[in-house]
């Protein structure tokens, strides 16, 4: 028996059909790096042979919210920072889903941090993109977690006296089994990218420099950039963690002197995902969870019959 008959199911897939037919046309502003991050997912898709009643989006607040309003798949409009703890949970109630969480700098670095970092240690099987303008845009142009030291805004008007977060670093510190960056002026790199992130068997983490030519103008287009992997200047193990790490610190070094790096940095494929590590414990079924909901014979796990009462 099976609740969710659309998974698994072998046909040819089309990107056109990750477009909603009620709202095919994002309202972002002109030039916004959002377009970016929805062109390379929506080119993603059929590439990992995942049809959107296969897959589920989870976004936050901000303009990085409106991502599911635009990609025809199951969705769910979290609060703000909450996005990766329903992603979760969903993963393990079933894990044939193909679940993809998505946010801001300012919902994912900074309201959302804890979440970021705890399911980055557990490495839950999911792909998270973080829209990285180093900005919050929706809420008319504040200084985020992203931000660079001395950048004016409204929140901070004689610029800001913090260093920015450096999400790569804090991502492979955490424990993400794949760590990427990319941009929206690199739309094939970021195709790619989110493909591997997708199809990866653990927790995906990929930094999308998305520029704002509204609220953040400091920020330029990211332009030019240098493909780590494409580049004779650069040579480094993404399977050594230790590379990895001084080759992030170089790269969110460079993002505020003028130079942009983008490419994979990290990626352990030998790591079991949580659900793995879950389900060999025991404490997990092999079948969905999310099963039982559709199957009255279904005996169900309570909490009070696997603790003892206390005395």
């Amino acid at each position: 028996m099976s609740a969710f008959s659309a998974i698994d199911e072998e046909r040819e897939i089309d990107r056109d059909e990750f477009t909603p037919g009620i709202e095919p046309q994002p309202t972002w502003c002109p030039g916004c790096g959002d377009f970016g991050v929805l062109k390379a997912l929506k080119q993603a898709m059929p590439e990992v042979g995942r049809t959107p009643d296969e897959t589920l989006l989870c976004t936050g607040i901000g303009c990085s919210g409106k991502l599911n309003s635009y990609f025809e798949s199951y969705g769910f409009h979290t609060i703000h920072g909450r996005s990766l703890p329903v992603a979760r949970a969903a993963k393990l109630a079933n894990p044939g889903v193909e679940v993809i969480a998505a946010g801001g700098d300012g919902d994912g670095y900074g309201i959302g941090g804890n979440h970021f970092i705890h399911t980055a240690r557990e490495n839950h099987d999911m792909t998270y993109i973080v829209f990285n303008n180093e900005i919050f845009g929706l809420t008319k142009g504040q200084t985020s977690p992203t931000s660079p030291k001395g950048h004016k805004s409204k929140t901070q008007p004689s610029g800001s006296a913090k260093e920015p977060l450096r999400p790569l670093s804090l991502s492979l510190s955490a424990g993400a089994s794949y760590i990427a960056r990319t941009a929206a002026v690199n739309p094939n790199q970021a195709a790619d990218i989110i493909a591997e992130a997708i199809e990866h068997d653990g927790f995906a983490h990929v930094d999308f420099l998305t520029q704002c030519p509204t609220w953040n103008k400091d920020a330029k287009q990211y332009v030019p950039y240098t493909d780590i992997q494409q580049s004779d200047d650069y040579d480094h193990d993404i399977n050594d963690r230790r590379e990895a790490a001084e080759m992030m610190y170089e790269t969110e070094t460079k993002l505020h002197e003028g130079e942009i790096l983008t490419g994979r940095y990290y990626v352990d494929d030998d790591r079991p995902s949580y659900g793995q590590e879950k389900r060999a414990i025991g404490e997990m079924p092999e079948e969905p969870l999310a099963e039982r909901y559709f199957d009255e014979d279904a005996d169900w796990d309570r909490t009070y019959d696997l603790i003892d009462k206390h005395t």
